[in-house]
């Protein structure tokens, strides 16, 4: 390839041959022939030269290239455009790869306003031969370094600088006082601007601040040998609990210590403020959390106040009313949130107020607040789910229980009888809602055994064929040495289906749902989705479809009542938080992987059990038809707040022939005891009344009457029913809403 000035020499010595050959005056052919010669000689020694130049600078960039490629740092060769040429492995993982783009577009990722630091230290290099600079980026402190190669390219390096050490000597170049201390308060380093403020080396902070403890961005006395002044404090964390403590200008008095180059280089974010709300200057670390800020931009245009108006706050600092409080505000220029704390500290320069803002980055705790208040959130849905579902309870109970009591006196063939079975069918209906609300709560009455996991999802497949239909096919894999694990059966069944309901919704066109167990041992607690799996021993079980997937900004949400990614009337957002409050309330727990597009894996962790599997002695609830009789001169004790559950329950058990004494409240009730001739077999209380509730009075009432058998009733389970055993023995809990064919069967199995 020929160089550009040879091009020019050939073409002209081309030019200059070709009239050679066609002029007719042969001592001008001659003349043109011999300038054509002598041209394109010419040409080809410079062509020579710029192969040999070209060479050499391949070879020189061949030894750089294999010099630098393995590099931990980020390198780039540019030419004098800045246009990059070769970029190392750690440039390249790090930016992508930018061969033939600019290094102010790569760098301009890492911190704002990159041209001019590359364009000052470019030129320093072309003189110099390098330059190096120390930068405060988004990602922490680097330094940038160029060196000159050859005539005109350039070698730059970037360099992850490690915390600098505490008190090191870059602070004794600074004006600004400065001083690191210790955690007890012991001074272990101060640089010469704090030694010629207080006069001496001092060995705590208590013999310089009168006011202490110390606040970033308040403003504290300083005792000096001239007297005391005051200063704005501003503190930078550091390793082993070691503090970096700076000196700024404070209100009442200012220290000499306003130095535009210190307060560009000290590492706290600093702005400072016009009386007017103008930002006046911006150093390097606040421009690190803030990006590039204009030249006279307004304070409050750059940050949206998460209350009242951040000029506001402004005005209210200007006159001293703001009592230097920090205030967490979100930035407006950046397409990510980000939060920041900013204190605001009044001083006065040349007679004219201003303010200096301190800021730190407060994302991370504004994240952890959120996460706080949806936990908040869910704790107060799961309580207001429990009061709902007690209330409800109590109406459902005295709805069935009257609807059944209106049965009785019609026959099946009846015209009424089929608008009475459906009011019960619907009142069913509504106690199963309730239900997944009391899940979702985990304020139901469990009933673990220990239950092989096998053999259980074994008896469930047939059900779980049927629920999937015929395009989707269910896959079993078992661990052969699967632990027992102590559960409900029944709701644990009710966990397994609502997961597989959901993976066949997920895959309309069909597909396969893996069922998977196994076992699984935790040396150590396991951190999964800001939740800790203490170690021990477990189950796993994993329910996973290959389906449409969950979109990212919806998986936290899946776990909350009513929440749905289904169209509206095609579910109700109650399957998902009814496993939820099921697997919590085993002791277990649920997580949810899922990739869009790809499909969703659900992985349940239960703690196992060495206990061996209990065989099923499960039988059904006997049913007293209504013939049937009772023992003869049997008595019970009703005690139901509720009136309409109370009166239901009263005429249920007289139906069956049994005395029935009725109480409102746990008080009554013990009062009705007090006659001794008062014979009583069983007691059938509410446990949630006003006043005593009922395993408090029925403890009290076994004292004087023990072995009496007791029918507990409630909405949902109280903290004594939580481990599935009953507070008192020869007791049994049935739950609400309850049949009047339920009821009198649970009073006559109590009977001896």
């Amino acid at each position: 390839m020929l160089a550009p000035g040879a091009i020019y020499l050939f073409l002209v010595a081309l030019l200059a041959g070709g009239a050679g050959l066609i002029v007719p005056d042969r001592i001008l052919a001659m003349v043109l022939l011999s300038i054509a010669g002598s041209l394109g000689f010419l040409a080809m020694l410079m062509r020579g030269a710029h192969a040999w130049q070209s060479a050499r600078k391949s070879r020189l960039h061949e030894l750089l290239s294999g010099f630098i490629a393995h590099d931990a740092s980020p390198s780039f060769t540019t030419d004098p455009d800045g246009e990059i040429g070769f970029q190392n492995h750690a440039a390249l993982e790090r930016f992508g790869a930018r061969s033939g783009q600019s290094l102010t577009g790569a760098l301009s990722e890492l911190f704002a306003n990159p041209g001019s630091v590359i364009k000052r230290l470019q030129g320093k290099a072309a003189v110099l031969g390098a330059a190096r600079e120390d930068l405060v980026t988004r990602r922490g402190h680097v330094r940038l370094s160029v060196h000159l190669v050859g005539e005109d390219g350039f070698l730059w390096r970037l360099e992850d600088m490690a915390e600098r050490a505490a008190g090191g000597r870059g602070a004794e170049t600074i004006s600004l006082p400065m001083l690191t201390a210790s955690k007890n308060g012991t001074i272990l380093f101060m640089n010469e601007a704090m030694r010629r403020l207080v006069g001496e080396r001092v060995r705590t902070l208590d013999r310089i601040f009168s006011d202490l403890p110390l606040q970033t961005g308040e403003e504290h006395q300083i005792m000096t040998p001239g007297g005391a002044l005051r200063a704005t404090v501003a503190q930078v964390e550091g390793n082993g609990g070691r503090t970096e403590i700076y000196l700024l200008p404070g209100a009442e008095a200012r220290t000499p210590t306003h130095d535009p180059a210190s307060f560009e280089t000290l590492p706290v974010a600093l702005m400072r403020i016009a009386a007017d709300g103008r930002v006046i200057a911006v150093n390097r670390a606040a421009r690190g959390l803030l990006g590039k800020v204009e030249e006279e931009s307004v304070f409050g245009d750059l940050f949206e106040g998460l209350g009242r108006p951040v000029s506001d706050w402004v005005q209210d600092a200007l006159s001293g009313r703001a009592d230097r409080r920090p205030e967490v505000i979100r930035t407006r220029s950046s397409d990510t949130e980000v939060f920041l704390q900013v204190t605001l500290s009044r001083v006065v320069e040349n007679g004219e107020a201003g303010l200096i803002a301190v800021l730190s980055d407060a994302t991370q705790l504004k994240t952890l607040e959120a996460q706080f208040v949806q936990s908040q959130k869910m704790q107060a849905i799961g309580q207001l789910a429990g009061g709902v579902a007690h209330d409800f309870n109590n109406l459902l109970t005295a709805i069935s229980g009257h609807c059944d009591l209106l049965m009785l006196r019609h026959d099946k063939g009846d015209p009424d009888y089929a608008d009475l079975d459906q009011i019960s069918q619907n009142a069913n209906r509504a106690a199963s809602l309730v239900g997944q609300l009391l899940a979702f709560s985990r304020k139901q009455t469990l009933k673990p055994r220990i239950i092989d996991l096998r053999d259980t999802l074994s008896d469930l497949t047939h059900l779980l064929n049927r629920l999937v239909g015929e395009k989707v096919f269910l896959n079993f894999t078992h661990d052969p040495d699967l632990r027992p694990i102590r559960v409900d059966k029944r709701q644990f069944e009710q966990v397994v289906m609502n997961l597989v309901v959901n993976a066949r919704d997920a895959m309309p066109g069909g597909g396969e749902v893996r069922i998977e167990t196994e076992n699984l041992s935790l040396a150590e607690d396991l951190k999964l989705d800001r939740v800790s799996v203490p170690k021990g021993s477990y189950v796993l079980v994993k329910v996973s479809d290959e389906g449409t997937g969950i979109a990212p900004d919806k998986l936290s949400k899946i776990f909350e009542p009513f929440f749905t990614t289904k169209r509206a009337g095609e579910g109700t957002g109650l399957g998902l938080s009814t496993a939820y409050g099921i697997i919590k309330q085993t002791g277990g727990y649920i997580f949810c992987d899922s990739v869009l597009g790809s499909g969703t894996c659900f992985t349940i962790y239960l703690p196992a059990d060495e206990r061996v599997a209990e065989v099923d002695a499960e039988v059904e609830k006997p049913v007293v038809s209504p013939g049937a009789t009772s023992q003869e001169n049997a008595s019970v004790l009703l005690v139901e707040d509720e009136a309409p559950v109370r009166a239901f329950a009263s005429r249920a058990l007289k139906l069956r022939g049994y005395t029935v004494f009725e109480a409102e409240n746990a008080e009554e009730a013990l009062q009705i005891l007090e006659d001794e001739t008062l014979s009583v077999d069983v007691f059938v209380t509410d446990v949630i009344m006003p006043g005593m509730d009922g395993p408090t009075w029925v403890a009290e009432a076994l004292k004087q009457r023990p072995g009496t058998a007791v029918v507990f009733v409630s909405g949902y389970a109280e903290d004594v029913f939580t481990d599935g055993r009953p507070p008192v023995p020869n007791s049994v809990f049935l739950p609400k809403p309850f049949s009047l064919s339920e009821l009198t069967a649970t009073v006559q199995n109590q009977l001896p």
